[in-house]
C-alpha cells in the first residue's frame, strides 16, 4: 500500500487523524507494521475481522503518543540493564579466576553441569564476530591458548551467553557466592532472573514494544531476599511474564549494585506521561506499586 493508501484503510477501521500530512510524515518514518504493535489491543483480532477500532475515539496522535512513550521506556531500561551486565561479567571472572588461578577457566569442563560443548561454541561465535582491539591484538600475539583469557572472551560475548554460562556452572559456593552479591539466597532464582533481564534487553536492543507485551520468560519472584523486595501475599498477585515483574527485579539489583541510581525515579517520571491510552495495568504495575519497598527510593 501506498502511504496514502495506509491512512484510508485506518481510516476505514475508525482510527481517527487530525493531520493526515503529519500522519503520512510519521509512516514513511515508522512503518504501519510497527505500529501496528500499538493498534492492535484496541483493535477486533477475530480471524475473519475487519481489525476495526474497539472504541470510536482513538486518534493516530494517541497511537503515536503509546509509541514514543514506549521508545522512552526501553531506553531507560536498556541503560538500566547495561550495569546489571557489567557486574555479572565482572563478578563471574574475577569469582572463578581468582578461584582456579585459571585465566582460561571458562574452557574447564569440569566446571560445569552442563551444556559444555554448546556453550563454547557460542563463546567461540560470540568471540570470533568481535571487532574489539584487545581480541584483534590477542589473536596476533597469542597462538595458545587460541581463545582469549576469561577477562577479555566474557567481555564480548553476548548477555545472552553469559546468562546461558551463569547457569551452566556447577552448583558451587562460588556461585552462590555471586548469587548473595545480587541480593538473592536462591541460586536458581538469579538465573532465572538473567535469563529474563536478557530476554528483555534484547527486545530493548531491537527496538521491539515491551509495553503491554507478555514475556517468553516468566520471572520468578522470591520473597526470602536478603533485602526488601515484595511480601508474598503481593508476589501472589503479580502477573509475572509482564514487564512491573522484571522491572522490579533490575530495580532490586540496580539498589545494590549501583546506589543512588536515578532508574526508579525516571521510571515513575515518565509513567506520569500525558499519554491517553497509557494504562498501568497492561504492563502488570498493581495499583499500589509505589509503595512497595523494592520501589520506594532510597
Amino acid at each position: 500500500m501506498t502511504l496514502a493508501e495506509q491512512i484510508v484503510r485506518l481510516k476505514q477501521r475508525g482510527l481517527i487523524f487530525d493531520d493526515e500530512s503529519e500522519a503520512t510524515a510519521y509512516l514513511f518514518n515508522i512503518s504501519y507494521y510497527r505500529l501496528r504493535a500499538y493498534t492492535y489491543p484496541f483493535q477486533e483480532n477475530d480471524e475473519n475481522s475487519e481489525h476495526n477500532f474497539t472504541r470510536k475515539d482513538i486518534h493516530f496522535k494517541d497511537i503515536i503518543d503509546l509509541y514514543c512513550f514506549d521508545r522512552r521506556l526501553r531506553s531507560l531500561i536498556f541503560n538500566a540493564i547495561e550495569k546489571i551486565e557489567v557486574a555479572v561479567r565482572t563478578k563471574i571472572v574475577q569469582i572463578y579466576a581468582e578461584s582456579t588461578s585459571d585465566s582460561h577457566w571458562y574452557n574447564n569442563e569440569s566446571l560445569y553441569r552442563f551444556g559444555y560443548d554448546d556453550l563454547l561454541v557460542h563463546i567461540n561465535a560470540d568471540i570470533t564476530r568481535s571487532n574489539e582491539d584487545f581480541i584483534k591484538h590477542y589473536n596476533s600475539k597469542y597462538n595458545n591458548p587460541s581463545m582469549p583469557p576469561s577477562w577479555m572472551a566474557l567481555e564480548v560475548v553476548s548477555f545472552t551467553t553469559l546468562s546461558r554460562l551463569f547457569q551452566s556452572l556447577k552448583l558451587d559456593n562460588r556461585k552462590k557466592y555471586i548469587t548473595e552479591q545480587f541480593g538473592l539466597k536462591n541460586v536458581k532464582i538469579l538465573e532465572n532472573w538473567l535469563h529474563s533481564i536478557s530476554n528483555l534487553r534484547n527486545c530493548c536492543a531491537h527496538h521491539s514494544r515491551v509495553w503491554n507485551r507478555r514475556f517468553m520468560v516468566s520471572v520468578t519472584l522470591p520473597y526470602d531476599t536478603l533485602f526488601p523486595f515484595m511480601d508474598r501475599t503481593t508476589i501472589g498477585q503479580i502477573h509475572t511474564n509482564k514487564l512491573f515483574a522484571v522491572l522490579s527485579c533490575i530495580a532490586y539489583i540496580l539498589d545494590i549494585i549501583s546506589p543512588g541510581s536515578d532508574f526508579k525515579k525516571n521510571i515513575k517520571e515518565l509513567l506520569k506521561s500525558d499519554c491517553r491510552l497509557l494504562d498501568l495495568k497492561d504492563m502488570g504495575f498493581p495499583k499500589y506499586w509505589q509503595s512497595l519497598p523494592v520501589w520506594r527510593e532510597q
